[in-house]
């Protein structure tokens, strides 16, 4: 897989509004003991957590689903990108990957 297909599948989990299926899916994507962080969320650590702050920010934001819109830069295991929440916001991702899975994600919003 290549890093943009494991950060499309990233942003499929955030847009998996069932609870399940988005465990399912974060298996494959991210390591367990995947750690992230953005201007709200100061260091979740695990699926479990990750999930929970995913199904709030679902249910605050509906339907509206993350795309990518451009990976800005590879180098050394990482990745810098950014996305776009419908029209509701964007924002910038640095992942680190470990074994083709990220393992940790540095969010900031614009």
């Amino acid at each position: 897989m290549s890093t943009t297909d494991v950060i499309r599948a990233y942003l499929d989990v955030w847009n998996e509004p069932n609870a399940a299926a988005r465990s399912a899916l974060m298996k494959s994507v991210l390591t367990e003991d995947s750690l992230y962080v953005d201007p709200e969320n100061a260091g979740l650590r695990g699926h479990a957590e990750l999930s929970e702050v995913i199904g709030r920010v679902r249910s605050r934001f509906g339907d509206l689903r993350f795309t990518l819109d451009t990976v800005l830069g590879v180098h050394h295991g990482r990745a810098l990108f950014r996305w776009r929440l419908g029209t509701a916001a964007t924002g910038y991702d640095v992942v680190e990957f470990d074994g083709g899975r990220i393992r940790s994600i540095v969010g900031f919003f614009t």
